[in-house]
């Protein structure tokens, strides 16, 4: 951490054995005690057309804590781009769990507990979409560590928690994996809350996540025949398992297609 003539962050805080950062002063009653520090990664950045790949979490109750770990299989090839980022390869996923069925045992593993999360929203997203898209529903209540970052640290500092891990000292093994990412998120919270809680209390309850899913069924067997004989013809690698395709995700593929490559000949 930097010091100077930053008054907020003169004072280093020290680290508890769990890596969290914490000040010497008694805890306010006031303070969110029990919760479900979590991260995730992912395919790409839209949860409507990528997919999960890793669930990390770490559940916090007063004088424990308890971890929650999937790899997921997206049934489809990870990009180059996803495995220079975090690592993950399509071999370490292909024995992994299915998407609902992880985000079934996190929702499990969650209940009656809120939330924290760097850009929350981003990754209840995912969760929630994958769960409504099988049937299943997930609301939660939450507080998000990127919003309480941005109106507590100092406004020329990067808000990433990648920036935020160095520039406070949380010490991770891996970036962007999805546990050491949950453990980070919690370290940063539980630093935030001790230090500006008191100042604005409001800011660290936990709220409802908002976000609006639509369901997005399975791929028809038309569908999934016609991708199949476009691909054939024109000798495509589709990277993706059709049983795994939504409705959605089948129409876009064979668009992209049609728009590409043309028609199967007459």
């Amino acid at each position: 951490m930097r010091t100077g003539s930053n008054n907020l962050l003169q004072e280093i805080p020290e680290r508890c054995p769990d890596g969290a950062l914490v000040r010497k002063t008694e805890r306010r009653k006031t303070m969110l005690e029990r919760y479900v520090a979590v991260d995730l990664e992912m395919t790409g950045l839209h949860a409507k057309t990528d997919r999960i790949l890793e669930i990390g979490a770490v559940k916090v109750e007063p004088g424990k804590q308890e971890s929650f770990h999937r790899m997921v299989n997206p049934r489809m090839k990870i990009s180059k781009e996803v495995t220079e980022l975090t690592g993950i390869t399509d071999e370490m996923v292909r024995g992994g769990c299915e998407p609902e069925r992880a985000a079934a045992e996190f929702r499990d593993f969650a209940e009656g507990f809120p939330l924290v999360g760097h850009n929350l929203i981003f990754d209840f997203s995912f969760l929630k979409q994958c769960l409504v898209n099988h049937g299943e529903t997930f609301e939660k209540d939450g507080v998000d560590t990127l919003k309480l970052a941005r109106k507590f640290l100092p406004e020329e500092e990067k808000k990433t928690l990648d920036h935020l891990c160095v520039y406070l000292q949380i010490a991770r093994s891996k970036n962007h994996r999805a546990l050491e990412d949950a453990r980070a998120t919690n370290s940063l919270f539980q630093y935030l809350q001790e230090r500006f809680e008191g100042q604005a209390p409001e800011a660290f309850r936990p709220k409802p996540l908002l976000y609006r899913v639509k369901k997005q069924g399975p791929a028809s067997a038309r569908q999934k025949k016609r991708l199949q004989e476009l691909a054939d013809w024109h000798r495509i690698d589709l990277n993706v398992e059709l049983d795994s395709l939504t409705r959605n995700e089948a129409s876009r593929m064979t668009d992209k297609i049609l728009w590409t490559y043309g028609k199967l000949p007459s």
